[in-house]
């Protein structure tokens, strides 16, 4: 058989990782730690080209009424993040029949030691300081597919946030949008493929034939 997809890269922090957890643990509450997450996201989707991941953290801390201590105790927690329920066994499926990566907003140091909490070996690992921009900027979604050889039309994108629904369609791969946390999707974003509060219809949807 022919598969339509041969590569499948994914979102890391919200897509396989639930981060949300731990920042929230290091806010305090819920609704602390998701006010602090979107005033990180806003950061990030505005600053386009890179800037520290940490210091953009650490003000997304003070702009919700947090301190840099809540930066900092964030950073050292880091190694505590943990995959969904059910990515391990997405990951080890898809990893006998296509090559896998990731693409996240972060820094190098603090992304592959996210990437390293899944337990499944990758074949590249783009994070936004090696690419020099912050998603939905279409570079490093376009590095990473140059460094798999892979093309977007053969290449399945499994993202987080509704935010990379735009990068993802400004360099034509499809999307399937594991929802796991109910975000809304951002104005004048496209729809995914598919979206799911789980990732059940993945391996079945990154093996379809071509």
């Amino acid at each position: 058989m022919t598969r339509h997809y041969d590569f499948v890269l994914f979102d890391l922090l919200t897509a396989l990782l639930d981060s949300w957890t731990v920042w929230n643990d290091v806010a305090g509450t819920e609704a602390q730690g998701r006010a602090w997450r979107a005033a990180y996201l806003k950061r990030t989707y505005a600053c386009g080209a890179y800037r520290p991941y940490e210091t953009l953290v650490r003000e997304a801390a003070e702009d919700t009424g947090l301190s840099a201590a809540h930066a900092d105790a964030l950073d050292a927690r880091w190694s505590e993040l943990q995959p969904w329920d059910g990515v391990a066994e997405a990951l080890a499926s898809l990893r006998q029949t296509h090559r896998l990566g990731v693409v996240t907003n972060c820094s190098e140091r603090l992304g592959h030691l996210a990437a390293e909490r899944l337990g499944v070996p990758l074949d590249v690992v783009v994070t936004s300081e090696r690419a020099g921009f912050y998603k939905p900027d279409p570079r490093p979604y376009q590095l990473a597919l140059d460094e798999l050889g892979a093309t977007p039309s053969n290449t399945l994108f499994v993202a987080g946030s509704g935010f990379d629904l735009f990068g993802t369609q400004a360099v034509g791969m499809d999307t399937y949008w594991h929802n796991r946390v109910g975000l809304a999707r951002p104005d004048g974003a496209p729809a995914a493929l598919r979206e799911s509060p789980t990732l059940d219809g993945l391996v079945a949807l990154a093996n379809r034939a071509a």
